[in-house]
């Protein structure tokens, strides 16, 4: 018989040698929480929100762009109270939000709290300006 600090698997019974012999271990099931890449061919790096925790507290610049006006400078100095500057856009059409002066959705006005707010309704992906 082999030395008892070795284990020689010939020596043992199927059964026992089936069970001592490594088994594959199963890969883990992906995180839902962690972004998988979408295609083997893609080199995508995966990111975590905890790789992105140095830039949560930079401040950025949102606006809400209900529509746009072009006008002469003598047609911007006649404006006074109660004037009306008619605007590109019709009733109920989607605002522009943007992020520092770069779109990136659009979106409806609504009222919170007797404050206007924008709720998105469309992200804009890629350089759009």
């Amino acid at each position: 018989m082999a030395d008892d600090n070795n284990l020689n698997l010939q020596e043992l019974p199927d059964e026992a040698a089936a069970a001592a012999e490594p088994t594959a271990t199963p890969a883990p099931e992906p995180d839902p929480a962690v972004a998988q890449p979408s295609d083997e061919s893609e080199t995508e790096i995966v990111r975590t929100a905890r790789d992105l925790e140095a830039v949560f507290d930079i401040p950025v610049q949102v606006s809400a762009v209900l529509g746009k006006a072009t006008m002469q400078v003598n047609q911007l100095l006649k404006l006074g109270r109660g004037a009306v500057v008619e605007l590109d856009r019709k009733v109920g059409e989607a605002v522009d939000i943007y992020v520092n002066n770069r779109l990136v959705a659009r979106g409806e006005v609504v009222i919170v709290d007797e404050r206007l707010g924008v709720t998105m309704t469309e992200i804009i992906k890629g350089d759009s300006k």
